[in-house]
């Protein structure tokens, strides 16, 4: 009898000494809505309001979107879902050439891969996390069943927009300016414009992460306000059973974040000049 459960304890030593436990097995999705305020600016103010809500209609598409961020507890993947437009039913071709494409994070390996289509061409950028050096706040509120505190922080501006585009940064002064005395001028630094980031992150799902850009915080972020955009998760489904494939994206030309805006830069300059000569 002795033997037999000697023989019971060493096998189930066995066993215990054989079970590790696998981080990746937490995982979840989490549903997000996206709006952002119409600012229309000089142009706009002479419009009648007639014509601004027309406007508005017609930049639905780009003002009011949706995405999915599919997490475990090292790495996540952000995508929007998929819209018509809510004027032609189709697509909105312009805009995807400067909308962020599938977004990889992993914030153990501090990895970014980001897919982007630029005129047809796909890229793949590698790069590091933005670091974001979050300002805890003791402020609490309710997210649906989810109790979040508030924290804060500033981020260059261009580091949360690094795949759009802006004809501003086209006529940025070069280096070799001069003066009427022939003398050139000293080049300064750019001002480094900041934006003002609120983001609400729950502790009950242990995950550093977010949506867009935004991670670091010692819960997932729920709810994030940056300029005129607020980002709000809808819903949230943990641990559901199937799986969830959470991989960086692997197709397009690799590159950097800093190599593809001057890639983009490249292009939309020529695109202006060859318009200014059919023009002429």
């Amino acid at each position: 009898m002795k033997s037999l459960l000697l023989k019971f304890f060493a096998l189930s030593f066995l066993v215990l000494l054989s079970f590790k436990p696998n981080v990746q097995e937490f995982q979840g999705q989490a549903y997000y809505f996206s709006k952002s305020k119409m600012e229309l600016g000089s142009w706009g103010a002479r419009l009648s309001e007639a014509q601004k809500k027309d406007v508005a209609a017609r930049l639905k598409n780009r003002l009011e979107k949706t995405y999915v961020l599919s997490f475990d507890k090292e790495a996540s993947v952000f995508k929007e879902e998929d819209k018509l437009d809510a004027i032609s039913g189709a697509t909105d071709s312009w805009g995807s050439n400067f909308a962020r494409g599938e977004q990889y994070k992993n914030v153990k390996q501090n990895a970014l891969v980001q897919s982007q289509e630029f005129y047809g061409k796909k890229f793949l950028v590698k790069d590091k996390l933005q670091t974001i050096e979050w300002k805890m706040g003791k402020e609490t509120k309710q997210i649906g069943q989810y109790t979040c505190f508030k924290a804060t922080a500033s981020i260059p501006t261009s580091e949360l927009a690094w795949y759009n585009f802006s004809w501003g940064d086209l006529r940025r002064p070069t280096t070799d300016a001069k003066k009427a005395d022939g003398t050139p001028v000293e080049a300064k630094e750019p001002e480094v414009k900041m934006t003002e980031v609120e983001a609400w992150y729950t502790p009950q799902i242990p995950v550093s992460h977010g949506p867009a850009e935004y991670w670091g915080l010692p819960g997932l972020i729920l709810e994030v306000s940056a300029d005129n955009t607020t980002m709000l998760c809808s819903k949230i489904v943990l641990n559901s059973g199937d799986e969830i494939k959470i991989e960086a994206p692997d197709k397009g030309k690799e590159t950097t974040k800093s190599e593809y805006q001057a890639t983009v830069q490249k292009k939309m300059l020529e695109m202006r000049n060859n318009r200014g000569r059919r023009r002429g």
